[in-house]
């Protein structure tokens, strides 16, 4: 791997936006608020009605890039920045996420120079999955030892906040734009099936608000992890893979039943 400067590798964050005027501004000023001197902002608006636009406009010369037009889903979106982005670190955020204070760029430094030196793509910390009052519901995101026999059969680390070098998609290509919810994971399944990620430990990098898409569309969100599991040569359905549908329909039709 080659960083753009020596000292401070250049971070593209990507931020994927529609009618979210209420939370962007908290997630702009999350990193524009970050101690670290080298990093950009692209902005990927579905076509926002709400506001969103007036945000995006009043931060423009804080943004590398920003555009507004209807988009065909998530991917679409990620893809397009990456034709804009110039970071040796890339991470995607949604609207309703932030950065968890202002060193969390800072923090990875080091991190990002281990995995130059042992040629790794992917770096995580921990997500901390709140509430909409911001309160910590919980930690997401332990260490790679930990979990990297659960990557053949699902998600086993935060994408929100994760760091992919450049090289990762000049490798392995863009997102997989017929999903729409595990292509996150399908693009990580390029690499990991045979490659390593490195876990930043004690760094929390984002809050993560609960009730985004793969939470609110969960069964066909397991559906696409069996669908990019089988594309990549694993048998669609492992008892991994069970265990964690069955929690999920249970969790699912709980919440219904004790829900006024």
């Amino acid at each position: 791997m080659v960083f753009s400067q020596d000292k401070f590798p250049l971070i593209t964050t990507v931020i994927a936006v529609l009618n979210k005027s209420k939370t962007l501004e908290r997630c702009l000023k999350s990193i524009l608020g970050q101690r670290y001197p080298s990093f950009e902002i692209i902005v990927m608006d579905g076509g926002s009605t709400d506001g969103t636009v007036d945000i995006l406009k009043t931060y423009t010369k804080k943004i590398a890039h920003w555009e507004s037009e209807k988009d065909n889903g998530i991917y679409h979106a990620w893809n397009k920045a990456l034709g804009y982005s110039r970071g040796d670190w890339i991470c995607f955020l949604g609207a309703d996420d932030y950065l968890w204070n202002n060193r969390v760029f800072e923090e990875l430094l080091p991190y990002f120079i281990r995995a130059g030196k042992s040629d790794i793509k992917i770096v995580y910390g921990q997500a901390a999955r709140v509430d909409g009052k911001n309160r910590l519901i919980k930690l997401m995101g332990k260490p790679w030892e930990n979990i990297r026999w659960l990557v053949p059969h699902g998600m086993p680390l935060p994408h929100t906040g994760l760091m992919h070098h450049r090289s990762l998609f000049q490798i392995h290509g863009v997102f997989d734009e017929t999903f729409q919810i595990a292509g996150d994971y399908e693009l990580l399944l390029r690499e990991l099936k045979t490659g390593r990620a490195l876990f930043a430990e004690g760094i929390i990098t984002v809050g993560w608000e609960s009730g985004g898409i793969s939470e609110s569309s969960f069964l066909y969100s397991h559906k696409e992890i069996a669908r990019a599991r089988k594309k990549h040569g694993f048998h669609a359905f492992s008892w991994v893979w069970l265990a964690v549908h069955a929690k999920g329909v249970l969790r699912y039709y709980f919440h219904r039943l004790i829900r006024p």
